[in-house]
Formats: structure tokens, C-alpha cells, sequence
């Protein structure tokens, strides 16, 4: 597609390797494995079957003590005080999914510890990110004794200074980076303190309100162990606090590994029935439709109908459904989700049309800088997402909040971007700080404000800090690289099943990535309400299934009788009761022997036209399969015509070819782009070519008043004279 790359495939281990690797084989005969999955768990640092076996029974994990973690007595006294004496107290938290399901674990939590509880979260649209000194005066004038923050607080130095004015004490829990003055609260829980001793900072914000809960039961329980508390605390909540962290893509090591195990078991085990009711609701009705419950689902699943409660309306609706103990209500929560997030859907795709028109016009910068003043700022994001993951650069969207550059309000844009390997976002975001209000973030994921008026130099100038600075300094592709190539006899439900032994997935334990080449395409459709593309391959004895989400059929440009190479996970595909072997699509090309092919046909092309046919060694084979005669010229008119009819417009080159091959006509590449210049050249159809993609057209139709001969054509006369037997 225009303006599309395709990404640089690396593939750490060939299938030779895995077969010749001796630490894998042992592992796979020790432990019963098949070859793939004991070279994975070798190249993921297991050395003996012993240590493979931790890494499967997670017995290298531990919980740690609450207590380690800084000012965790404070502030478990605290809110164990709280609880006593009657308090009110108001959980205050953020509109993302961490965010969410930490107020709702803590809010549950509190309550059914007899606490009078209530909480608080912003709306984006109108309170903005973080903490406000108007909110907390009205939580003040309605008697609030006592804030906990969640996932929030840790730079809001000015508003908990207001709180403790108002007489409200604050226990601040957050897990993002602290400044170098702390906000003065009763109680500062961050594992990311520069003086907390904790052994692990990387949990995510349900993660340090799970050590709170835990560290509270210690006090209010005094005659119980701790490993008792903490039992009972993960036995409650936390299917809550492994939906935060997966949502917040945390790294899946150490405590996280094994609160998301955990989680994950109690869903699979029977899920509260805030999160049954969202399954159903997701699976629109399915017959049995319901899959296994892995981190994947949650990401993929779950994570997106929670997060557009607070991206798109309210995140109130999300925190409703957690902690309401009505199933009818639960279900009427858990359908109203799904409908925000196909709302949510419905305004990501707006965007991404509007900001692909917008990239086909752009140049070839290794960032892309787009803006508008009506795209959800909520959804900006997430479309980022989707620019660099298809366009292989780092992107930037600005949403401005009005119009004109009167230095007002709606001067100010807020931005969303996303980046790829080897350009570290946030450090050029720090370069270009003079042009931006403010910004912040991590190297592949950042937020800023810029005014409008400094747009275009901002554009210019984090462009020039990545070519100085980033391994993309041509604005080259992003580079996929594959665990493993596997051959088809690697291929099989054995190995798909004993992937979930990795379980869960992650951040530094992501999902393994294979290589496949030389898969044969038999087929192909669109599925999804043509959302979606689905193959089916055969490679050696196995003909499998391969999905490739948000992909049209134009998008991928592969067809039946297509010879691929495939990056891909595997999947168990589970629906109306069957389980079948799936390839998830990450990256698909066509084999290097199809594809010397066509760059050979390719670059007679480009030799006849520029007159350099003596310079590439023509066989009189491939003269004679270059010159198109006219059964050639009216079979191709006929189909365009024909589409025409239809209001298919455009076509690739290969898709051309691929819709003529159906009807039992075979062009080559040569012969089709003449007859399309022609067509050009002569007025007989609308030809335009599509920018930045040569192979790419749009076609119309063209009322041809006079006859008009093919031999009038000077593209022809050409081609024929330089392609001549000789």
C-alpha cells in the first residue's frame, strides 16, 4: 500500500540451530517437550531441564514482604486507622485500565472490610490527567477524611499540599517516576523512590495497591501470618490487580509473573461475576465462543472494553461493573463497554483513514508528525500505534482543542506518540523541550503538549534528532525479529499447547515469534465484516489457518498461488466447541525465489523505459513474454471495465494480475504496466498512480468520443522496437 515499508525480518534461530542445540535437546527429553519449544526456553536463558522446569512451575517467583517497600507501615496504620474509626475516605484514581482496576480492587477491598468508602476519577475531556485542587475542595466540603491515591499522585505536590490544608490526610500509592521532591503525604508507597529498599519497582499501580491491601490485612488481622493475609488478599482481588498489570504492559518477571499466574487461574477457575459478564458481552453471543483466559485475551479483549470507558465517556462505568454484586446489572455494564468500544473503534478507523490520506502526502521522515482539530484525544494513541506498527517509523498525532492560533485554549494540542526499536521517543522528545509546553514518557511510548504556532518547527526539528541520533536516520524500516524458524513438521497442536507453559506473556516474556518459508497460499478471504484477512497455507504435509488482523486483502497484496514467508505465533483457535491450529500474521512476504521473479520482470520494466534493454541480458524469452498483444490490451480492458461497474477503483499491479489469473488470463508484470501506461497515454481509461507506490493505481472511467488505434500509442512503439528478437 502507499507509503507502506516492509519491516527487516532477523530470525535469532534457524531450525538447523534448534536441531543441533544440545542444551535443548536435553531439556525436550528430559521434560517431554517438543524440540521448538526446549530451544525457546534454552534461548530464554534456561541452562539445564531443571532450570526450564522453574521457569514452567514459575518456582523461581516470590511475593515479597509489603513492608520493605517505603513508608508501608505509615501507610497501612493509616488506612487500618481509617477503617476503625469510620473515616471517609475516597479512592483516587486514573481513567486507564491500571487505573481502574486499582480503585475498584482497593474500593472493594475497603468495603468489604467495613470502610466507608467512595472514590474519584477524572474525565479526561474536562479534569484532564492526575490530581485537582477544585476536586479535592469539593471531596473536603463533602467530609472527606482520608485520600488514597492509586496509580496516581506522585507529581501532584500542590494538591496534596491543598488536601492537607482542607484537613485531608493523603496516602499517595503510584508506580511512575518520582520527581526529586517527593508530595508531602501521610505516606509516599512507590517502589520507584530513589530510598525504597524494595526488590522489585516494576509493578504496575493494582500492583502497589495489591501490597497495600496486603500490608492493611496484616494490621487489621494482627493474630494472622502474613503469607495468610496475603493469601486471602490474592484469593479476592487478584483477577483485578493481573488485568491492571497485563492492561499497563508491565514486565512479566519476578512478582508480576506470578500475580498475573495467579489472576489468571482464579478467572479460569470461575471469574467474579463483573469479568464473566464482560466475556459474554465480548464474544457477541458466540456458540461456546468463550477462549482460554491468557494475558493475551486480556490485552487483546478484555483490556481495550475497560479502557474505552475512560477514553471515550466515563471510566466510572468500568469501576460500576467490578463492584457491583447485581448480575443483572453486571450485565448491563459489561454491554454498554462493548458498545463504547465499538464507538471507540468507530473513531479509531475515522482517524486512521484521515491520518493515512494524510501520510500519502507526506515526505519520507523517519517521524511522522500529523495534526487535526477534531481527532478524540483519547484515541490518538492507539492510532499512533497503528501508523508505526504499518509504516515501520515512529509517529506523533496532535489533537488540538480548537481552531485558529490566537494563542487561546484551542491553541493548545495535545500528542500521543509511539516509536519503534532503536529511537528512543522520549530522549528526542527531551531535545525539542524548548518547542513543547510539556512532555513525558519511556523510549517507545510519550505524551506532550505543544501550541500551535510551534508545530511545524517541532515537525522539523525532532526529525533532525532522530536522523542525528536514531538507528533509523534514513527513516528505514523497523526491524521484526523471530524467536525461531520452524519447518511443517514443527507445526503441529503440540507445540500451540505447550506455549501456554510460557504463560503469561509479556513485556521480557513476549509472545514467541516464528519464521516460516515457502508456505503456499490456497486460499484467501476477508472475515470480520472484511476487517480482517484470513490464508490458508500449506507448507510440506500441513495446511493450517493464518489470520491477519486489521489487514485487508489490498493491505498484505499476497493472492492464491502465492508462494510466503511468514512471521507468525501460533494459537489454539477455539470456537463453537472445536480447537484448531491458527497462525497469527505478524509479517508476510513473498518467498525469495517468487520474489527474484518479480523484481527480475520489474526491472526489464524499468530498462525498456529508460532504453537500457542491452545492459540486463534479455533471453528471447523474456522479449517475447514482454510485448502485449491485443488479445492482451482487450482482456485487460474488459476487467477493468468490469470492476469499474462494481466501483472498484484500485488495484496493485500483483492484485491485477492475481483478478486475471482468475479469469484465465496470464499477464506478466512487463506486459500489464505497458498496457496500463497506454490506457493512460491514450485516454482509454483514467489511470493515476498512487503516491510514494508505483505499482499502485486508480483507475476511472473515460467516454472515448473517436476510435482509436493501439498503434497511435508511442509507449508501444517503443517497447515493441526495444524488445525486438535480436
Amino acid at each position: 500500500m502507499a507509503g507502506s515499508r516492509s519491516a527487516v525480518w532477523e530470525v535469532k534461530a534457524t531450525a538447523a540451530d534448534a536441531r543441533e542445540d544440545p542444551t535443548a535437546k536435553t531439556i525436550a527429553e528430559e521434560l517431554d517437550l517438543t524440540l521448538p519449544a526446549a530451544k525457546l526456553l534454552a534461548d530464554r536463558g534456561c541452562r539445564t531441564p531443571a532450570d526450564a522446569e522453574r521457569f514452567i512451575m514459575k518456582k523461581e517467583e516470590q511475593l515479597y514482604d509489603p513492608f520493605l517497600m517505603k513508608d508501608m507501615k505509615l501507610a497501612a496504620d493509616r488506612v487500618a486507622d481509617a477503617l476503625t474509626a469510620g473515616e471517609r475516605i475516597i479512592v483516587y484514581g486514573d481513567y486507564d485500565v491500571d487505573g481502574v482496576t486499582s480503585v475498584s480492587a482497593l474500593l472493594l477491598y475497603l468495603r468489604d472490610r467495613g470502610g466507608n468508602a467512595g472514590y474519584y476519577i477524572p474525565k479526561r475531556d474536562r479534569d484532564g490527567y492526575g490530581m485537582s485542587v477544585g476536586v479535592i475542595e469539593r471531596l473536603a466540603s463533602e467530609g472527606c477524611d482520608l485520600i488514597i491515591t492509586v496509580d496516581t499522585g506522585i507529581t501532584a505536590t500542590e494538591e496534596i499540599k491543598a488536601a492537607g490544608e482542607l484537613g485531608i490526610d493523603v496516602v499517595l500509592t503510584d508506580h511512575h517516576e518520582c520527581q526529586s521532591v517527593l508530595p508531602d503525604a501521610v505516606a509516599v508507597v512507590n517502589p520507584r523512590r530513589s530510598d525504597c529498599e524494595y526488590p522489585f519497582d516494576e509493578l504496575a499501580g493494582v500492583g502497589v495497591v495489591f501490597k497495600l491491601m496486603c500490608a492493611v490485612e496484616t494490621v487489621v488481622c494482627p493474630d494472622d501470618s502474613l503469607t495468610d493475609c496475603v493469601r486471602r488478599v490474592a484469593s479476592e482481588y487478584c483477577d483485578l490487580v493481573a488485568i491492571g498489570t497485563i492492561a499497563d504492559v508491565m514486565p512479566v518477571t519476578d512478582e508480576n509473573r506470578l500475580i498475573i499466574s495467579y489472576g489468571l487461574k482464579l478467572m479460569e477457575n470461575g471469574a467474579r461475576p463483573a469479568i464473566e459478564a464482560l466475556i459474554r458481552a465480548a464474544s457477541e453471543g458466540r456458540p461456546n465462543g468463550r477462549k482460554k483466559i491468557t494475558a493475551g485475551y486480556i490485552g487483546f479483549t478484555l483490556a481495550p472494553r475497560i479502557n474505552a470507558a475512560g477514553r471515550m465517556q466515563d471510566a466510572s462505568t468500568a469501576v460500576e461493573l467490578f463492584t457491583t454484586d447485581d448480575p443483572a446489572r453486571a450485565e448491563e455494564l459489561a454491554a454498554t463497554l462493548c458498545e463504547i468500544n465499538r464507538e471507540r473503534q468507530g473513531t479509531e478507523n475515522d482517524i486512521v483513514t484521515e491520518a493515512y490520506d494524510l501520510i500519502e502526502e507526506e515526505n519520507d521522515d523517519p517521524v511522522i508528525v500529523l495534526s487535526n482539530d477534531r481527532w478524540h484525544h483519547g484515541i490518538i494513541g492507539i492510532v499512533a500505534s497503528r501508523i508505526t506498527e504499518r509504516f515501520g517509523r515512529s509517529s506523533i498525532l496532535v489533537s488540538f482543542e480548537g481552531e485558529g492560533n490566537d494563542g487561546s485554549d484551542g491553541d493548545i494540542g495535545k500528542g500521543s506518540g509511539r516509536s519503534v526499536k532503536g529511537v528512543n521517543l522520549v530522549g528526542a522528545l527531551a531535545e525539542c523541550s524548548d518547542l513543547l509546553e510539556k512532555y513525558g514518557g519511556h523510549e517507545l511510548a510519550a505524551g506532550l503538549t505543544v501550541k500551535r504556532g510551534n508545530l511545524e518547527a517541532f515537525r522539523k526539528k525532532i526529525n533532525e534528532v532522530v536522523r542525528r541520533n536514531g538507528k533509523q536516520a534514513d527513516g528505514g524500516c523497523a526491524a521484526i525479529e523471530a524467536d525461531l524458524e520452524l519447518t511443517s513438521e514443527d507445526i503441529d497442536m503440540r507445540l500451540a499447547e505447550e506455549l501456554y507453559l510460557f504463560e503469561p506473556y509479556g513485556v521480557k516474556n513476549p509472545v514467541p515469534l516464528f519464521y516460516v518459508k515457502d508456505a503456499y497460499v490456497a486460499d484467501e478471504s476477508l472475515v470480520g465484516g472484511g476487517k480482517h484477512t484470513r490464508l490458508l497455507l500449506k507448507t510440506g504435509d500441513v495446511t493450517v489457518t493464518a489470520m491477519c488482523f486489521r489487514k485487508s486483502i489490498g493491505d498484505i497484496d499476497i493472492y492464491p498461488g502465492d508462494t510466503v514467508d511468514v512471521l507468525f505465533n501460533l494459537d489454539v483457535n477455539e470456537f463453537g466447541g472445536m480447537r484448531n491450529l491458527q497462525m497469527i500474521v505478524r509479517d508476510v512476504r513473498l518467498a525469495e525465489k517468487q520474489a527474484a521473479a518479480e523484481g527480475r520482470e520489474r526491472e526489464i520494466y524499468e530498462a525498456v523505459a529508460s532504453s537500457r534493454t542491452d545492459e540486463i541480458g534479455l533471453s528471447d524469452r523474456e522479449r517475447e513474454d514482454s510485448v502485449p498483444d491485443r488479445d492482451d490490451f482487450a482482456a485487460v480492458y474488459s476487467v477493468l471495465t468490469k470492476e469499474l461497474r462494481f466501483d472498484h477503483r484500485v488495484f496493485s499491479i500483483r492484485a491485477l494480475r492475481h483478478l486475471l489469473l482468475t479469469r484465465g488470463v496470464r499477464v506478466s508484470y512487463v506486459k500489464l504496466k505497458t498496457i496500463i501506461m497506454v490506457f493512460r497515454e491514450l485516454n482509454l481509461i483514467g489511470v493515476e498512480e498512487a503516491a510514494g507506490s508505483p505499482d499502485v493505481f486508480s483507475f476511472s472511467s473515460v467516454t472515448v468520443k473517436n476510435k482509436t488505434t493501439l498503434d497511435k500509442s508511442g509507449i508501444l512503439k517503443k517497447i515493441r522496437n526495444e524488445l525486438r528478437p535480436v
